[in-house]
């Protein structure tokens, strides 16, 4: 699925494309479980707490996000309610090296998906792991944490 493990960064034109639907059927499969591992297991190797698949190179709906206790890896994420309560937060992202800056999101999410086992799963999610999702969300989008700052922290000083 993936012939190189890398973090793709901009001025990759992938990046801004909006990611494909993965078929569901192709998760019980050792291929898709193999990369289930190395993708969850690169995410973390990789500094990140959340990792969407077209950062590297698979331009499908997968993002691995760091939960308490493992690495999960999700198929076909979409956001279902969002809270008209928003937080502030300063975000980076791989993709994006070097920059960091102050990102509004929604405080509370719904979300939807598949897991790595096939199973549909639905559940609420606020702080952090809400601003994770949804910075992955949009990386399926082809929408970069950099489309949304209001104020630079690091790095503004390098055009985007």
């Amino acid at each position: 699925m993936v012939k190189k493990w890398e973090i793709l960064t901009l001025p990759t034109p992938s990046l801004r494309e909006r990611s494909e639907e993965f078929d569901v059927e192709l998760v019980k499969t050792s291929e898709f479980q193999k990369f289930a591992d190395t993708f969850g297991a690169f995410m973390v190797t990789s500094d990140g707490v959340g990792l969407a698949a077209p950062q590297v190179g698979l331009n499908k709906r997968i993002i691995a996000v760091q939960e308490q206790d493992k690495i999960g890896v999700y198929i076909n994420p979409e956001l279902l309610k969002t809270s008209t309560a928003m937080q502030e937060d300063e975000e980076g992202c791989l993709s994006v090296p070097g920059k960091w800056g102050i990102v509004k999101r929604h405080k509370r999410i719904s979300v939807r998906a598949v897991d790595r086992h096939g199973r549909k799963v639905e559940f609420d999610l606020s702080g952090f792991p809400a601003v994770v999702w949804q910075h992955e969300i949009d990386h399926l989008n082809g929408i970069l944490f950099i489309d949304k700052v209001k104020e630079w922290t690091k790095g503004n000083n390098v055009n985007v």
